[in-house]
């Protein structure tokens, strides 16, 4: 008999599953692809790479939607068991309401598992959707101020103003983090730098650092250098860095640590790398919520299952934009802020599961 009930639930949560988790997204992209086609066909876009960036934007949009597909799936194919009065039959057989949903539960884990690995693909994915669209191309503008920009091989930039047309960079930070003695962290402060066509840039004024352990470092004036590893041009430098959903969870760490080194405001970007393990884990907190809460409520149809999903889907996006405020702004830990609202759900669940009828 409960096999037999596993299999029917699991195969009702699964289609619907599938149905909100890649149907919305197209949905979606149905609709920005209506307003933006006007402005890729400006750009001389191909119908073909239109198609192809829209294609590669999947996961990303798979990523974030994948709680709330878990959140539809658990709440409509519990309440369509209720409505054919399945439930009823399960719990006259001695099954209980808790034993009933443990396959939701597992479903809810194996897409968890999910969320993690399309959270790794989705960065590059979306990077190469940008460069199809030609979202990623030169600002219009010349001058720059107060940015930083993370280069290759680990080294970040912190740069107070760009001026292309002079050649000149005004107050610079190079700064590359270490590993240890072998591989020493370095920071390079200069006052100037200008660039040359034929020999690069050149850097004036400043202090090299050299820190090669936690109680170690080495440090000396300089009047010019030269740095190997700063070979961008000027024109490189205005384009806009990567976002955080442009990075995997290790890059964006590495970038957050080095900008909040260079003196930048990381909060809002630690909010983001703690939601990239935060968003999956919603999989499994937002069933542990919602199965209870549809298992002991009176039989309901269609509309009740409305009734819970939306209010849900509703209050868990406000919590969670609320709590990024709040951590973007310092008033509580960015940690905290990314998993505040996974906390607040999971503890109703426990105690709507402990509630559960047996």
């Amino acid at each position: 008999m409960t096999r037999i009930l596993d299999r029917y639930l699991l195969r009702e949560w699964i289609r619907i599953f599938l149905v909100s988790a890649f149907g919305l997204p197209l949905m979606v992209i149905l609709i920005q692809l209506t307003e933006n086609l006007d402005r890729y066909l400006g750009r001389d876009i191909g119908w073909q790479a239109i198609a192809l960036g829209y294609f590669f934007s999947l996961p990303e949009r798979v990523f974030q939607i994948l709680p709330a597909a878990v959140l539809f799936a658990t709440v409509f194919s519990i309440v369509s068991m209720a409505r054919h009065s399945e439930l009823t039959a399960a719990k006259a057989s001695g099954v209980s309401a808790r034993r009933t949903i443990i396959p939701v539960l597992l479903a809810a884990t194996v897409a968890a598992g999910m969320a993690l690995v399309l959270g790794e693909l989705a960065p590059p994915a979306t990077r190469r959707q940008l460069e199809l669209l030609g979202e990623l191309e030169q600002r219009a503008q010349s001058v720059r101020y107060n940015f930083v920009y993370r280069a290759e091989r680990g080294w970040v930039y912190s740069i107070r103003e760009l001026h292309v047309p002079r050649q000149r960079m005004q107050d610079v930070i190079l700064e590359r983090e270490g590993t240890g003695s072998a591989y020493p962290t370095l920071s390079i402060q200069a006052r100037t730098a200008s660039y040359d066509s034929t020999s690069g840039w050149m850097l004036r004024s400043g202090r090299f650092r050299i820190i090669p352990g936690t109680d170690e470092e080495w440090a000396f004036a300089f009047d010019s250098m030269r740095v190997a590893s700063l070979v961008e041009l000027p024109e490189a430098l205005l384009i806009e860095p990567k976002k955080p959903e442009e990075m995997g969870y290790r890059e964006l760490d590495r970038y957050v640590s080095a900008l909040e080194r260079s003196g930048g405001d990381g909060r809002q970007l630690r909010v983001d790398l703690a939601l990239k393990i935060a968003i999956p884990v919603t999989c499994i907190i937002i069933a542990i919520f919602a199965a209870p809460l549809v298992v002991g409520a009176p039989r309901g149809g269609n509309a009740f299952g409305v009734a819970v999903a939306l209010p849900t889907a509703i209050v868990f996006l406000v919590l969670v934009q609320l709590s990024r405020t709040l951590g973007s702004g310092g008033l509580i830990p960015p940690t905290v802020a990314a998993w505040l609202p996974n906390m607040a759900f999971a503890a109703i669940g426990l105690y709507l599961m402990r509630r559960a009828p047996t």
